[in-house]
């Protein structure tokens, strides 16, 4: 990943690198981009250049390059959320909350990234684009909804990339293209100018290579400001494996690199001890029997838009659209008291400091061509959704950090207490922290945390 600015004129010379690397199409990650605003970010580099000269920068994220998923407003440009359906609306007067934000703290805007049609896919293929490949295997998916915010920073197009979380849209790929996503608790950043997958859903949150580049993100998307976070003591935190249903169909590679973790972890004197989330699952599974939110919420919002023809989108997606239309209003009511019940007791079951963990996905990134059969699609799509969906129902805040393997990309998943986003972000550094010194020492010695077993 690139660096932050440390010298005069970096920023706009990393800029200038990575336009002319999307201009050249030298690297297939230029496919991330939508729309690169080529003219604005460089008055922004400037901008930041100069700060950086007269020793007034901003903060800690004054010249950072950034992307945004294509459904966050941007000033001047069509926000279409990946659909050939949203064209023909003008565009955005003003920058969503997100976007003014991240501007008023310094940061490049590169430009829009691109995402599943609407956000309502965790596969991250998108027919409405040119494919978008895995940065570790170009013939393997990046994961979505948020597919190009994941390949912009795993390609070294951008530091940070905001996208939106709905049932896993920024864990999901950043597990798979081995980097950090963060879904912060929903009501913690502003939602104003963000088109709509679920109002009950949805967080704004960061991709980015480090937990130190998110928890600065996300900061200045909470709060306007750039704020660090330190890494919390082993001894004020305690995670629990949370074994069972979400750790069934998992790879092997998944479950050793998991397992191999939990074991460093331990060595190192992490506080872990096994626990259960069945009895919220099936919980979770009473509300599942009812509907699901997503879907009835996005035909709401397209029926309030005055788009009632939905012919021209990727079946995939609007297959599951046409059957949230036909849920009942009583079953919507009942759905969101279930959930809001639910997600109140979760809060107060849990102790200060405690934080569940699992595999962010039961899989490695399957092949491109394996998710071409629809049946497939939906096979997997629903795998990769199963264990990040856990929190966005529970409005928990939560984060995959990527595990040392010895093959594809592996993330853990964290789910914290509502509202304790600093500290899971806190927590999160320091095993990212341990972890990456685990994985030197086995690499020092030609092995790999996973696999082994042992340091």
């Amino acid at each position: 990943m690139t660096q932050m600015p440390d010298k005069d004129g970096a920023v706009s010379m990393r800029l200038s690198h990575v336009l002319d690397l999307i201009a050249a199409g030298a690297v297939p990650a230029e496919r991330a981009y939508t729309h690169v605003l080529a003219g604005t970010a460089r008055g922004e580099a400037r901008a930041a250049d100069s700060r950086v000269d007269r020793g007034e920068a901003i903060g800690a994220l004054d010249g950072a390059l950034v992307s945004v998923k294509a459904m966050l407003d941007v000033q001047g440009l069509l926000t279409d959320a990946g659909s050939a359906t949203l064209r023909g609306r003008p565009p955005a007067a003003n920058d969503s909350s997100a976007v003014s934000r991240l501007r008023s703290a310094g940061a490049v805007v590169v430009g829009t990234t691109q995402m599943t049609e609407f956000a309502f896919s965790a596969v991250g293929t998108n027919p409405n684009f040119p494919a978008l490949g895995n940065p570790h295997d170009a013939e393997r998916i990046c994961g979505g909804s948020s597919s190009g915010a994941a390949v912009s920073v795993g390609g070294g197009l951008a530091d940070i990339a905001i996208g939106s979380d709905t049932g896993g849209s920024l864990r999901i790929p950043a597990a798979l293209c081995g980097l950090v996503g963060f879904k912060p608790t929903a009501s913690r950043v502003p939602a104003a100018g963000c088109f709509p997958l679920s109002q009950t859903l949805d967080s704004i949150g960061p991709i980015a290579g480090s937990v130190k580049l998110c928890a600065l993100a996300d900061s200045v998307l909470a709060t306007g400001k750039a704020s660090d976070v330190a890494a919390i003591g082993v001894d004020r935190f305690r995670l629990v494996v949370a074994r069972g249903r979400l750790f069934e169909g998992c790879d092997q590679a998944v479950l050793d690199a998991f397992d191999g973790a939990i074991d460093h972890l331990r060595r190192s004197d992490v506080r872990i001890s096994d626990g259960s989330l069945e009895p919220i699952l099936d919980e979770l599974a009473r509300i599942d029997g009812l509907g699901t939110f997503p879907p009835v919420e996005l035909a709401a919002t397209l029926r309030s838009s005055g788009i009632t023809d939905l012919a021209p989108v990727d079946p995939n997606t609007r297959s599951r659209i046409e059957a949230g239309s036909g849920l009942s209003a009583v079953d919507y009511l009942e759905m969101a008291r279930l959930r809001r019940q639910l997600a109140d007791g979760f809060e107060r079951s849990m102790e200060d400091g405690e934080v569940y963990v699992v595999p962010t996905v039961p899989i490695v990134a399957p092949t491109t061509s394996s998710v071409s059969d629809p049946e497939q699609f939906r096979r997997i799509n629903a795998l990769l959704l199963r264990n990040p969906r856990v929190a966005n129902l529970l409005d928990c805040p939560s984060i995959s950090i990527p595990l040392p393997s010895r093959g594809l990309p592996v993330g853990m998943m964290l789910i914290g207490r509502r509202n304790a986003d600093r500290h899971l972000l806190s927590i999160a550094l320091r095993l990212e922290g341990i972890l990456a010194q685990g994985d030197r020492l086995c690499r020092e010695d030609g092995l790999g945390i996973a696999g082994e077993g042992r340091i």
